[in-house]
This record gives structure tokens, C-alpha cells and sequence, in this order.
């Protein structure tokens, strides 16, 4: 019985090592391993969801456009700001496009690409409160909320030692603060404190000069440079090709027209 059935097991071996062989070529023609990329969904116009729930907005689109041209299937995983940098460096996703400011406390744990947008730390106040700059900012009893983790906190906590910080996870508890009068401050980019603004009109002021200019980049974990080199190549592309031009137009026209007229320079 076993040597008749030795001619249908070599059929099936020689089957079985044919598709084998054959995995590579398929992997590299249709399954490319996908580029995932971490970004936390709660800043529009920049990080949010459609009203299906999918990710969208202008580091989605970057992140399309990317992995378009990196010939690899997108994946988004939605995580805290916070756990962005230990995911990276976990190696549980590729890169971090997720409106991250590049500071050399963060350069000592992950790598960056060249910067995509340029910002700057300004101030969300009270209306009819004193403060008319970030001097103004740090004295006794002055109250300033920041979120926590972010470059307002960073500077907030180096530089402000006579005002009292009020941290909160959420940006939207820092801006609800400001408004009910609560906190004379909160430290934030300027894209966030000019459309929290427009919706507090009546309880805050946007102080839009930046006291501090910052730079947005992709976060690559350490030792990824052919990587790292890929994301430049495929981010100076995108500007060739007018993509970041385009964003501009469809995110954010109310906020060119407006720092244009404000004499601030835009973004990107």
C-alpha cells in the first residue's frame, strides 16, 4: 500500500514546492507588506474621522499619497498622542504622521524626516484678560492650561515658572478652561488656537504671532534610514506636484485668507 501511494505524495510534494517557490513573486507583484503609519484621530483638520468613521484629513492624505508612492498598502492605527513614540519604537507601526512637532528631546528616541509644515506655539486667552503675550504669561497667579505631552507643555514647564499649569489629556478641556474663565492661557499651535477662537469669540482672544516656531516631520524609528530617505524623496515629490498647495486649498482657505491678511506666514 505504501509504495503505490508514493507517486501521488511526490505529485503532491512537487505541488506543494512550486508554490513555494512561487510566494516571492506573488509578495513582491501584489503583497507588498503594508505601511503602517500611527496618528492620533482628534486634531482636524489635520488627524479626524468622516462621519463613517474613517480616517481622514490632511496627514491622512499625506500618508495616502505616501504610501502610493512607496508601492505599499496604507494601514492607520488611531492611538493616544502619547503613544505614538513607544509604538514606533516597538516597531508596532512604521511611522508617525500625526502633526508631531521634531524637538531634540524627541530626536534622542526616534528619527524625523525633513520638516513638512512649519507652525508656531501661540497663545489662546481669556478675552478680557491681561495677557498680550507669552511675557505677560508667566507671573503670580496666572493659570495656564496645557495638554499634556505636547511642545506648549514641554515650554510651558521650562520656561514659565511663576504661573500655575493646569494639565489636561484633552485639548478641548485646555480650551473650555480659557473660555469659562478658569485659566488665563493656553498654549497651543497656531492652527488650533485660531479655529478655537472662531468658536469662542465671545470668551477668548487668539494671540496668533508665534512666540515660538516649531516643525512638523514624520517620526521613522532609529536605524530606518533607507526608509527615512524614501519619506524625504516621496514628501519633496508631493510639493513638486503641488499636493501640499492643494491641501491648503481644500482643509484650510479660511485660515490662509486669514493669516494672510493678519500678515502671518501659513504653513506649508
Amino acid at each position: 500500500m505504501r509504495f503505490h501511494r508514493r507517486p501521488a505524495v511526490v505529485v503532491l510534494l512537487a505541488f506543494a514546492c512550486g508554490l513555494l517557490l512561487s510566494l516571492p513573486a506573488c509578495r513582491k507583484a501584489g503583497g507588498a507588506r503594508p505601511l503602517v503609519v500611527g496618528m492620533e484621530l482628534a486634531y482636524p483638520p489635520f488627524e479626524m474621522t468622516d462621519p463613517s468613521g474613517q480616517p481622514a484629513g490632511i496627514s491622512v492624505e499625506i500618508a495616502r499619497a505616501l504610501a502610493a508612492d512607496l508601492g505599499r498598502p496604507l494601514e492607520i492605527r488611531n492611538m493616544a498622542f502619547d503613544g505614538l513614540i513607544p509604538a514606533l519604537r516597538t516597531g508596532k507601526i512604521d511611522l508617525i504622521l500625526s502633526s508631531m512637532t521634531a524637538t531634540e528631546e524627541r530626536l534622542k528616541m526616534i528619527d524625523f524626516s525633513e520638516p513638512y509644515l512649519r507652525t508656531g506655539l501661540c497663545l489662546l486667552v481669556r478675552k478680557e484678560g491681561p495677557i498680550e503675550g507669552i511675557a505677560d504669561a508667566d507671573a503670580e497667579g496666572r493659570v495656564l492650561a496645557v495638554k499634556q505631552g505636547t511642545t506648549g507643555h514641554a515650554y510651558a514647564a521650562s520656561n514659565l515658572k511663576r504661573a500655575q499649569l493646569k494639565l489636561f489629556d484633552q485639548e478641548s478641556a485646555c480650551v473650555l478652561e480659557v473660555a469659562q474663565g478658569k485659566a488665563d492661557a493656553f498654549l497651543y499651535d497656531q492652527m488650533s488656537v485660531y479655529r478655537h477662537w472662531r468658536k469662542n469669540e465671545n470668551s477668548t482672544r487668539a494671540l496668533l504671532v508665534p512666540f515660538r516656531e516649531e516643525a512638523w516631520a514624520i517620526g521613522i524609528r532609529k536605524g530606518e534610514e533607507v526608509l527615512r530617505q524614501e519619506v524625504n524623496r516621496s514628501l519633496a515629490k508631493f510639493r513638486a506636484e503641488g499636493g501640499f498647495d492643494r491641501l491648503g486649498d481644500q482643509y484650510l482657505a479660511e485660515e490662509k485668507a486669514a493669516f494672510k491678511a493678519l500678515g502671518v506666514p501659513f504653513f506649508f
